[in-house]
């Protein structure tokens, strides 16, 4: 007898498939991710607006890491994901993601999903899922002294979605707690889909602390970019997951840039000093010209 999936318990819940109508505009984290069936596992999702006019990375794929999980069975928890963002994606379009099946363990579960648009294919994601293990636990590393969240203001670029504050981080380290304001279904699943989502953030900021070319104040009025940049690929490993809505510190670093690429790693933290998990990426950042 087949186990209970995460598609049983998405669709058991009405609000969490709105329909096209209900996402034609999505303004809140539930729209975000309320993923449509269109087909056999192929599932459907609008993107969010965001102020640099292209589909955030981390917001696709968080949508893909879902997609991958809907085809999966509740024992099975995500543990890790690598994505490549193939091309820029268009936000006023829908996104089709096609789950592969790739493989089917008792242990582990493997998926590999397609995010297309129009004029292609824009995310190629692998995900694996493990049924939980009762084996002895250790964690290695200790959270940095960073300021308390909520005492230091900070702007976020998709409010009241994301909340941010500030770490009182200086460069070349890539600080900030980040938090999801909305409610969201309390399942490991979603855990890691809000944390995918925002751990898209700073990866790009600790790159360009490392760039020769000093970054300007981008809080100045009419401040031009010196850079021209975008997510390439991206990894997180899920160590011990805890709820996004909770503040979580991201804290990044790179190791340099080379031919227009830039490396960063980092940790995300939750207060009581929990590593959450590990994301590492590479950014292109390319002298505007």
């Amino acid at each position: 007898m087949a186990g209970v999936s995460h598609a049983d318990r998405w669709w058991s819940e009405p609000a969490r498939w709105l329909g096209s109508a209900a996402m034609a505009a999505p303004v809140t984290f539930d729209e975000l991710f309320a993923l449509e069936p269109a087909g056999d596992d192929t599932f459907r999702a609008i993107s969010a607006e965001y102020p640099w006019g292209q589909v955030y990375g981390g917001q696709v794929a968080a949508q893909g890491l879902l997609a991958a999980g809907l085809t999966t069975e509740l024992v099975y928890e995500p543990h890790s994901l690598h994505a490549y963002f193939v091309r820029i994606g268009n936000h006023d379009e829908p996104i089709e993601f096609e789950v592969d099946r790739v493989r089917d363990g008792s242990s582990f579960v493997t998926r590999r999903v397609l995010a297309r648009q129009s004029h292609g294919v824009i995310l190629n994601l692998s995900a694996s899922f493990q049924r939980v293990e009762d084996e002895p636990e250790a964690q290695r590393v200790e959270i940095p002294d960073v300021a308390t969240p909520g005492t230091i203001d900070m702007d976020s670029w998709i409010e009241p979605m994301i909340e941010r504050s500030g770490a009182a981080a200086t460069p070349p380290d890539a600080r900030a707690w980040i938090r999801i304001t909305e409610p969201y279904p309390d399942t490991p699943l979603m855990h890691a889909v809000a944390h995918t989502y925002t751990s898209d953030d700073l990866p790009t900021e600790a790159v360009e602390y490392a760039h020769p070319i000093e970054s300007p104040n981008y809080d100045a009025l009419d401040v031009v970019r010196p850079f021209f940049g975008a997510s390439l690929d991206h990894a997180v490993w899920f160590h011990n997951l805890r709820s996004a809505a909770d503040w979580t510190l991201h804290d990044f670093r790179s190791s340099g840039v080379r031919r227009g690429r830039g490396h960063a790693t980092g940790e995300l933290w939750n207060p009581d000093g929990t590593h959450v998990a590990t994301v590492t990426q590479e950014v292109l950042l390319r002298v505007a010209r």
